[in-house]
């Protein structure tokens, strides 16, 4: 049977895939619904986590530097104020490493956010030794501004890092507050390099606000661009003071070379950077409450689609597979209509016809049943499979008369052969009992031997076509007597010896059959052997019956034909008329499977064949010691027995036969009635002594009485045949 996979199987993948494609795709929607959520949440976890902290930091730092500054201007009103402002940003640096250590902290970061953060941290790390140097006096404002830049420059640069890819709207505005907080670290060192110099003029000093201050008026604008109004107002107020008017007019100034009176600057710088530093914060905390809701929205959008999908996939999926079952039901009904067709009722059919049992067509091929609301296709298809069965069954009647017709037609011509061969049997009897001229007589015993073989080929014609042999006998038969028969009814007789074996034979009923499969073996073993070769046949008891080894000495056969026909005989097909090869051991798998016997063949110590027929215990019977078993002697089938005379190779086979009426001679003469008496040893094998000299040549007168001997001992045998049962045609 061709493996493959069940209509259930195909019709329920025909489903899942659109199924699981529709799946996959609610699946992926809600994921990415609920993923811009989380990432909203990520982003307010990240904010309060990290950016107001290093938004407060570099506010500190900012302060830090300013009050560095003073004192190295030496214009500081406050001792204190330095070291104040350096343990609040140590404060908030502390705040900043204590977030991040958070889980979710760490979690709303990617990698480049958190290698970005690491910078930061050691940038303020670093600020150690810028102290130092504040503290002696050995910076100048230029470098002052310079190394504290490197904090604040890290921390912008962590910012440019920070997304919202999930919304443009809120992405727009944290990068637009991002610059506006650039804004004012580029404001505050501007003040803090004015305050590092007084206010006086050095030309470097002078060229480093030009270029920060250039920087600052070309991004200021382009923060309150990304800003929406609502957030962008602090900013615009504040640029719309006098104050932040009059800081700008002073920095322009400055940067002409003009002086800058400390007292005045200090009245403006200080309050503008306070203003917008508190509307920075200010926009970040109204930035950072629109992103919650926003989170939040976008969840509950998520959970709606979610729960719509789920409910389309769960209503796809149920009626899948209800259609799916329904299909599958009707299809598997027309599968077990099919299997019951070819595996139960073709079967039957058969079966009952080769019994001879008449067969119902109508009830045999029922019509397939299929619901009303079968699918189209399936009713057509049932409707199909009607006609298909219908054909079949009609089919393996017709096929099956003919074949009994065909087995009839064959039995009825081996039968009239048998007939006409027994009547040429007894006919070749009369001649030979009429005829005394030795030549004449060798010929009909030659005839007489062709028709017996004829004969032999004619009931395994009957045998294959279902009949049974037509000959019987009574009582039980020696199985040597049996080979030695078996023997005598093949062609090349004169090369086969029998073996001496144990006294035990077969019953009456069974000789018929066990002489035609012997000789179907031993004529085998002829024809694939050398003409020279001697064919063996040797029988003993063992432990499940009687074993016969028939030994060629011939080619042999490959291993596959051997196996092939070893099957054959084991388990034997029905007999196909239309093969006509090896007949004989069809004919001997048949004879073998009706009585429960096995036969097999090996190869042969010597290149030839060796077959081995194992006849069961219950056929096989033991020979009463007082009965002396039916014998065939002679040169030609070689019976090894210490008590018979060997003659030269061809002379005609000779039969004698003991009864408990007495003994009959060769030649005819009735003796004294004795019983039987059984000679000791007789059945063991004896070395056959083979005349090697030219036997002397005999009279015309001591030949006919020879010849005249055989043909009663031959004519004697057979009415003894014809007594225990004959053949029946």
């Amino acid at each position: 049977m061709a493996s493959g996979r069940s209509i259930r199987f195909k019709i329920s993948t025909l489903l899942v895939i659109p199924l699981i494609s529709l799946v996959a795709l609610w699946a992926f929607a809600a994921s990415t619904t609920t993923g811009q959520a989380l990432n909203l949440l990520k982003v307010e976890t990240f904010w309060s986590g990290v950016i107001n902290h290093t938004d407060a930091l570099v506010t500190d730092l900012q302060n830090e530097r300013l009050a560095s500054a003073e004192r190295l201007a030496g214009v500081a009103t406050d001792p204190a104020a330095l070291s104040a402002a350096r343990a609040k940003a140590d404060k908030t640096r502390k705040a900043l490493t204590d977030s991040v250590l958070s889980q979710d902290v760490r979690d709303s970061m990617t990698a480049e956010m958190k290698t970005r953060l690491q910078g930061v941290l050691a940038a303020v790390d670093n600020l150690s030794d810028t102290r130092r140097r504040v503290d002696e006096g050995k910076l100048t404002g230029r470098d002052l501004i310079t190394r504290y830049a490197t904090v604040s420059d890290a921390v912008h640069l962590l910012y440019s890092t920070f997304t919202i890819s999930t919304d443009v709207e809120l992405s727009l505005q944290a990068q637009g507050l991002i610059a506006a907080d650039e804004v004012r670290e580029l404001l505050s060192r501007e003040h803090a390099l004015i305050v590092a110099v007084n206010g006086k003029i050095e030309h470097a000093d002078m060229h480093l606000v030009a270029g920060i201050d250039g920087t600052r008026r070309f991004l200021f604008p382009k923060a309150l661009a990304q800003l929406d109004p609502e957030l962008r107002a602090p900013f615009e107020k504040l640029e719309a003071s006098s104050r932040y008017a009059t800081m700008e007019r002073v920095l322009t100034g400055y940067i002409a070379a003009q002086p800058v009176d400390m007292q005045i600057w200090r009245g403006l710088a200080d309050p503008v950077l306070k203003e917008y530093t508190e509307a920075v914060w200010s926009t970040g905390g109204e930035l950072l409450s629109r992103m919650e809701p926003a989170g939040v929205s976008i969840l509950v959008q998520a959970a709606i689609a979610g729960a719509l999908g789920l409910i389309a996939v769960v209503f796809s999926i149920f009626i899948s597979v209800r259609l799916g079952r329904r299909i599958t039901r009707e299809l598997a009904g027309l599968r077990r209509t099919a299997l019951d067709l070819s595996e139960i009722r073709l079967p039957d059919v058969v079966a009952k016809l080769r019994r001879g049992e008449s067969v119902d067509i109508a009830s045999e091929a029922p019509a397939i049943t299929v619901g009303s609301d079968a699918t189209s296709e399936v009713a057509d298809l049932a409707a199909a499979f009607d006609s298909v069965q219908s054909t079949a069954v009609d089919a393996a009647v017709e096929q099956a008369r003919m074949r009994e017709g065909i087995a009839q037609a064959l039995r009825n011509l081996a039968r009239r052969s048998q007939s006409l061969l027994q009547r040429q049997l007894k006919l070749l009897d009369e001649m030979q009992r009429q005829t005394e001229e030795p030549e004449a007589l060798e010929h009909l015993f030659k005839l007489d031997h062709l028709t017996t073989r004829m004969r032999r080929h004619a009931e395994g014609l009957v045998l294959l076509s279902g009949g049974s042999a037509g000959r019987r006998w009574r009582g039980t038969i020696p199985m040597e007597d049996v080979l030695s028969g078996s023997a005598a009814q093949i062609e090349e007789y004169t090369r086969v010896r029998v073996y001496p074996m144990p006294e035990y034979g077969v019953s009456g009923g069974t000789v018929a059959d066990l002489m035609h499969l012997f000789a179907e073996l031993i004529e085998n073993a002829t024809s694939f052997s050398a003409p020279n070769n001697e064919i063996s046949v040797r029988g003993e008891m063992v432990g499940r019956g009687f074993a016969v080894e028939i030994e060629d000495r011939g080619l042999g056969m490959s291993e596959e034909i051997r196996r092939s026909i070893n099957e054959r005989l084991a388990s034997p097909p029905d007999f196909d008329p239309a093969q006509t090869e090896r007949l004989g051991f069809a004919v001997v798998g048949m004879l073998a499977a009706k009585h429960g016997i096995k036969v097999t063949l090996k190869p042969s110590p010597f290149g030839g064949t060796t077959a081995i027929v194992l006849v069961p215990r219950t056929l096989v019977e033991h020979v009463p010691a007082p009965v002396e078993p039916l014998r065939f002697e002679s040169v030609s089938v070689s019976v090894v027995r210490p008590d018979t005379e060997t003659t030269g190779d061809g002379e005609l086979p000779r039969r004698v036969r003991t009864t408990k009426r007495g003994v009959t001679s060769p030649v005819g003469q009735p003796q004294e009635p004795v019983l039987p008496r059984r000679v000791r040893q007789t059945n063991l094998p004896q070395r056959q002594e083979h005349v090697s000299h030219v036997p002397e040549e005999r009279s015309p007168e001591q030949t006919r009485a020879l010849l005249s001997s055989l043909q009663s001992g031959w004519q004697r045998g057979r009415q003894d045949s014809d007594q225990d049962g004959g053949s029946q045609s």
